[in-house]
């Protein structure tokens, strides 16, 4: 019978050290979950027997952790942080280089909010958010919750018509952002766009000039109430949509994700409890937070477990990234094999000094970038798999449970279930569910409303499950062609082309031919590539002659997302353009 104790550790007698703020009498809460057993196998004897019964009583106690996790609102989790961590302790940093403290932060929030306030209409419920990484971004997004308000993350580099596009999709009437950052960017068209369909256009530096007296002097206090003064007034349903955000559309038309404030509380204690995540660790941040992985691993996790976090407002400044990781002793740092093969050819050997965990997702970890990061940095790339739609985290490799070329297994308190695909042998679809699956889609059909999901999320994804649970990403299923009426994974070939040339990118893609199929096309960076060249390797690697690409096409630069991974959609526009594919 699995039993949580929750709080003795915040006592004057505990031996816990860290930044935590230690008191005579703390809350103690006792959570008992229902029995479970261990259901070992009969057949299984002496030492290995033993072996089993560790590794289970090992999830069974990470499974506790999570399901007796206190869950309230966002903003409730960042106060009880603070009151557990204490205020004074420097919480969050961006490339200003003026970090503030716990209290100097929910200062700022609530000042910010009370300035919001008066300018956001009672009617609007969802308050669109287009910031760069950065402490005005996180205040924002604080802000807003403070005002009991959805923040939907406008990914500003989809365009101007997709913004304008998501911003209807979602009814959003204000949009906040920042002058400097539209100078910056060059974002006037996507303002210009918003102006036409009526969206109110807010920028920070005005509202901030309005911040009074008042205002601040009530941030101070609230900063040092307790969370229940401080919070007073606001909701405290946990179930409550908090933040909207949008799928990259890497394979069609981008659609509104509603996360809960339990989906994204629940998930950043799964990822804390399967890699050992605490107050002294030290995240750097650079992945944009209107994408689920940078923001809930990025921003959110941090500052629930009261661990300072450095948000820097881009991923691709591949020479000052590894410096600045080793400038704030960053101990945790997020990537996709993109950034982290990048950064790891740009860093000198003790730039990484610091790092317990190097996280890589969005996209398939290459063997190469593994290697690269062990034999230049001794770090070990730890590689997990997510979707927007599950707040992200399904799964992570841990220092307890690692298995490369896996995507690890999945966190504690989440159901998989594998579906047969009809002509593939050796894999099958992912479905998921547990209390970190979205509340559901907002789609254009229905502008506003979100569409429930179901009680399992089909991934889409084609997955392999070995007997210790490790999950093995074989390829999305719109990522298989049927050529010859036999299904061929997009993926495996582009995985075996990139190891030929993993300095430059590529893309597999299939194209739908009226009269013959679907055929296979290469788009790649590289200009030596010849059909005839890719044979013997793909043969080498167990495809057979289906999978070979029938046309390849050299491109400068292959169609990339915000986040660093291929934009499939657009490669296949290209393809499709491509007047030796129509003829």
């Amino acid at each position: 019978m699995p039993v949580r104790i929750e709080g003795p550790q915040y006592s004057k007698f505990s031996a816990l050290e860290g930044r935590i703020r230690k008191r005579l009498f703390p809350n103690i809460t006792v959570t008992v979950l229902p029995a479970v057993k261990l259901n070992l196998p009969k057949e299984v004897k002496g030492h290995q027997r033993r072996q089993l019964a560790g590794a289970r009583l090992h999830d069974i106690m990470q499974a506790a952790l999570v399901a007796g996790a206190p869950v309230s609102t966002l903003l409730r989790q960042m106060l009880a942080s603070r009151a557990v961590r204490g205020g004074g302790n420097q919480i969050i940093e961006d490339a200003s280089r003026q970090p503030l403290s716990h209290n100097a932060f929910v200062t700022q929030v609530f000042a910010l909010a009370g300035a919001l306030a008066r300018v956001i209409g009672a009617g609007e419920k969802t308050i669109g958010i287009m910031l760069p990484n950065g402490i005005p971004d996180a205040t924002t997004i604080f802000a807003v919750q403070a005002l009991d308000r959805v923040g939907a993350m406008i990914n500003f580099s989809s365009g101007p018509l997709a913004v304008a596009q998501t911003c209807r999709m979602a009814q959003i009437s204000t949009v906040v952002t920042q002058r400097a950052f539209v100078t910056a960017l060059h974002l006037e068209p996507v303002i210009e766009a918003l102006a036409e369909d009526s969206i109110r256009v807010l920028y920070l530096e005005d509202i901030m000039a309005e911040i009074g007296r008042r205002d601040r002097f009530a941030g101070w206090l609230r900063a040092r109430l307790p969370v229940s003064l401080a919070a007073r007034g606001l909701s405290n349903d946990a179930d409550r949509p908090a933040v909207l955000l949008f799928t990259s559309g890497t394979e069609g038309a981008p659609k509104g994700v509603v996360l809960s404030h339990r989906n994204i509380i629940t998930n950043a204690v799964q990822f804390g409890v399967s890699i050992g995540f605490s107050a002294g660790d030290s995240v750097f941040a650079c992945l944009p937070l209107f994408h689920s992985f940078g923001l809930t691993l990025g921003l959110f996790a941090p500052l629930f477990y009261g661990t300072r976090t450095f948000l820097y407002p881009s991923p691709l400044r591949y020479h000052d990234i590894p410096e600045l990781v080793y400038d704030v002793g960053a101990t945790l740092l997020l990537g996709t094999d993109t950034f982290l093969s990048s950064y790891a050819r740009n860093a000198a050997p003790h730039d990484f000094y610091f790092l317990r965990f190097a996280i890589g997702g969005a996209e398939r970890i290459k063997p190469e970038t593994r290697r690269l990061w062990a034999e230049k940095f001794g770090v070990r790339l730890f590689e997990g798999y997510g979707a927007t739609e599950t707040a992200p985290v399904i799964s992570v490799n841990t220092p307890l449970h690692y298995k490369p070329g896996s995507v690890g297994r999945a966190v504690s308190c989440l159901d998989v279930k594998l579906l047969p695909v009809d002509g593939i042998k050796d894999g099958c679809e992912l479905l998921v569910r547990g209390p970190n699956l979205m509340l559901g889609y907002i789609k254009a059909d229905r502008p506003g409303v979100i569409q429930p999901v179901t009680d399992w999320y089909n991934t889409g994804d084609v997955v392999s499950l070995d007997a210790a649970g490790f999950i093995t990403i074989l390829g999305r299923t719109k990522r298989f062609a049927k050529i010859g009426g036999e299904m061929v994974s997009l993926g495996a070939i582009e995985a075996v082309i990139s190891s030929l040339r993993p300095d430059v990118r590529h893309a597999v893609v299939s194209i739908q031919r009226t009269r013959k199929g679907e055929v296979i096309v290469l788009l790649t960076e590289c200009g030596e590539f010849e059909p005839s060249h890719l044979h013997a390797p793909l043969r080498a690697a167990g495809l057979t002659k289906l999978s070979f690409p029938r046309h390849i096409i050299k491109v400068a630069q292959i169609p990339l997302l915000g986040t660093g991974k291929t934009d499939y959609a657009a490669a296949e526009q290209i393809a499709r353009d491509n007047e030796v594919v129509t003829a």
